[in-house]
């Protein structure tokens, strides 16, 4: 429908209008209309917005008011007069049983003001309820229930017609596909809601799209907008999609049945499809009646929007009487007797300056993107992470790009995308280093990850992170050598690495301010007493990569003397109790490193342990004896280092993941996918923290 030609030109069309406005009035009206045709074109159809929300806001006020103003110069065509561009070919278009149209937007109390006026003038009344709810970020949907059953299932579409994705709105488990409306008289009721992603959900979507190698998905709106739209349903149930259903927009009712009383009002209507299994957003709304109680409470409810389960960017304010409803009427474009009060905008777009590359604690190579300063939701936002190489690769980004950035959470800013329209074709590749920006050792990557990797144990970036984790309380033990001591003791020069620690001179560490005769003495104490370990230990506190307590025990019980592991290749790791492939690469990668071999020869020559003197021997014997186990999920009555201890005092043994071989999972708060894993195998004991307490007891 466009080229890039004419893409990039109203985009810059847009940014202009943002900044002046002509002076003819039907030059104004006529370049508005051209670029909030294209801007609804690319959000609605493409599912690709081209706009920050607020710059689109901004624009579509432009042309309200600049039509209100000469009203002689609307037409039928104006966006003003419809909804939206939004129907594609990819599913079969059905009518909605009432217009599905969009909000007015305000972003301050002097437009709420303004609006309550002419709520009151239409209504002809000097009282008026309002009914407050969050308005949910995320895809538009109606739905329809006959006889009480889920019909169908559609999008907003152009407003009038909308996608039918019945198939994949009966995943979303939140619907029901039933309910007893026929019992309460009604035979038939179109619902109006949105489709939205939990955040922690979303959040554990991307991590694992990222563990695979792929890109992470911009944000739960996109998300669950390009959900919606995926053809195949079972890749949608997957999703997690959620919905809030936040309006009964048509019902009819069976012959002489009456109307439910709670129909009256739209705090009683959703209070009504809530007690009859519906999702909405009943213990969220609030009733006021006055408009200064309701800008007071959009003042309030912005400050705690994060603690929400689901992105919100706004609320929504409600004339709550149906029949205040009725007699106030609609525009073609939205109710005048609803509002929608926007909080900051948390887009914006901006360009790609130029890309840096961090050394992260364990090595990860992170590309950060340096923009044009720009304000997003109150904060300017300069720096912005890339992730890895292959979101670079996937998003196609380029130095000099236009880029949409948006602050997800109010906290992490995030590349949703370049404008790639807007491209001239100075634009530049960004090259992805090959040696480590820190030390100049070459990267590796492993087949299965998307960072590259540093996996030189005395990089300079790495080295304070891994001191930290090697003394710290799980590892070596050694107290009172905290993150502060380190990092100060390494910035004075008298902690180069991790060999260091133990060839301290301490009395240049005297003379340091904050160092006393008794902490000195303390400190040297527990060095001393870390050098006696056992070599689990020392192992897990290399912090080799993917190698945890459980697995540095496994590893530990396998050798004689840590020095062993130099010969060992994946092949015989790989016949180890609970090491797969990932964790015997990363063992064989780490112990071929001349630098951490090194440091090795360094800590035996220091008097660190290197050995195990009961190699091959179940540690203890006990009432756990030959059982296995595995904790999952937040503990709440114990650490799991602390759980973990308990089983082997008794015998047991730990493993690091879900298999044949797990005789006990013990399940905490939020438990995932071990969880899913251990029941579908279903010879697992799946044990609660009160049970596994007991069993240890007995």
């Amino acid at each position: 429908m466009y080229t890039q030609q004419d893409e990039q030109r109203l985009y810059e069309q847009a940014k202009q209008l943002l900044k002046t406005q002509p002076d003819s009035p039907e030059e104004h009206i006529a370049q508005l209309r051209e670029v909030i045709n294209y801007a609804d074109w690319k959000y609605y159809v493409q599912s690709d917005p081209a706009l920050a929300d607020v710059e689109y806001d901004t624009l579509f006020k432009q042309l309200n008011h600049t039509e209100d103003k000469y009203p002689e110069l609307v037409t039928a065509y104006s966006p003003t007069q419809r909804v939206a561009q939004g129907l594609s070919e990819r599913f079969p278009t059905v009518s909605h049983l009432v217009p599905m149209l969009s909000l007015d937007n305000t972003y301050n109390a002097e437009d709420l003001t303004d609006w309550d006026r002419k709520c009151r003038e239409l209504a002809e009344t000097e009282e008026l309820e309002y009914c407050v709810e969050p308005k949910y970020d995320g895809a538009s949907i109606s739905l329809i229930y006959d006889n009480g059953s889920l019909a169908r299932g559609a999008t907003r579409g152009d407003g009038v017609m909308g996608e039918d994705v019945t198939a994949n709105i009966r995943q979303i488990k939140a619907i029901p596909l039933s309910a007893a409306l026929v019992k309460q008289g009604v035979t038939q009721v179109e619902i109006r809601g949105e489709i939205v992603i939990h955040k922690n959900v979303f959040e554990a979507y991307n991590k694992q799209r990222i563990a695979e190698g792929l890109s992470p998905l911009a944000n739960p709106r996109n998300a669950a907008s390009g959900t919606l739209r995926i053809l195949d349903p079972a890749e949608v149930k997957k999703r997690g999609l959620n919905a809030i259903l936040y309006h009964i927009s048509d019902y009819t009712l069976a012959d002489g049945a009456e109307r439910p009383k709670q129909l009256g009002t739209h705090y009683g209507s959703l209070r009504w499809l809530y007690d009859l299994g519906f999702p909405t957003p009943a213990k969220e709304m609030k009733v006021f009646k006055h408009i200064d109680d309701v800008i007071a409470y959009c003042h309030e409810f912005e400050e705690q929007r994060d603690s929400l389960a689901f992105e919100v960017d706004g609320l929504v304010i409600k004339v709550n009487d149906f029949a205040m409803q009725d007699k106030m009427g609609m525009t073609s474009h939205h109710p005048r007797w609803a509002v929608a009060y926007k909080f900051k905008a948390r887009q914006a777009t901006s360009k790609l300056l130029d890309v840096e590359f961090q050394v992260g604690r364990v090595g990860a190579i992170t590309p950060v993107a340096k923009i044009e300063p720009v304000p997003i939701g109150g904060v300017t936002v300069k720096s912005v992470s890339l992730f890895n190489e292959d979101v670079i690769r996937e998003k196609d980004l380029r130095i000099g790009d236009t880029v949409l950035v948006e602050r997800a959470g109010d906290v992490i800013p995030y590349i949703v995308k370049p404008l790639a329209e807007l491209r001239t074709g100075e634009e530049k590749e960004i090259i992805f280093p090959t040696h480590c920006p820190a030390c100049n050792s070459e990267l590796e990557k492993q087949q299965d990850e998307a960072a590259w990797r540093c996996i030189n144990i005395v990089c300079p970036v790495q080295v304070v992170e891994r001191m930290i984790h090697f003394a710290s309380k799980d590892a070596m033990d050694i107290r009172s050598l905290g993150g502060a001591n380190v990092q100060k003791l390494y910035e004075k020069g008298l902690l180069p690495d991790i060999a260091g620690i133990y060839n301290i001179d301490w009395n240049k560490v005297k003379e340091l301010g904050g160092f006393g005769e008794k902490s000195v003495t303390n400190l040297q104490e527990a060095i001393e007493l870390s050098k006696k370990q056992p070599l689990n230990r020392l192992i897990y506190a290399l912090g080799i990569r993917h190698v945890g307590e459980t697995t540095a025990k496994t590893l530990a019980s396998a050798v004689a003397n840590i020095n062993e592991f130099y010969d060992w290749d994946v092949e015989k790791l790989a016949t180890l109790e609970d090491i797969g492939p990932k964790v015997a690469t990363s063992v064989v990668d780490f112990f071929a490193r001349e630098q951490n071999r090194e440091t090795i020869r360094k800590l035996g020559e220091a008097g660190v342990n290197l050995e195990n003197e009961h190699r091959g021997e179940q540690m203890t014997s006990g009432e756990l004896s030959g059982k296995t186990f595995l904790f999952t999920g937040t503990l709440s009555h114990f650490k799991r280092s602390d759980a973990e201890a308990m089983v082997e005092a008794k015998g047991g043994s730990i493993l690091g993941g879900v298999s044949s071989k797990l005789n006990y999972l013990v399940v905490g708060e939020d438990a995932g996918s071990k969880l899913e894993k251990a029941k579908k195998l279903g010879t697992v004991n799946i044990l609660t923290e009160q049970e596994f307490l007991t069993l240890i007891e007995q």
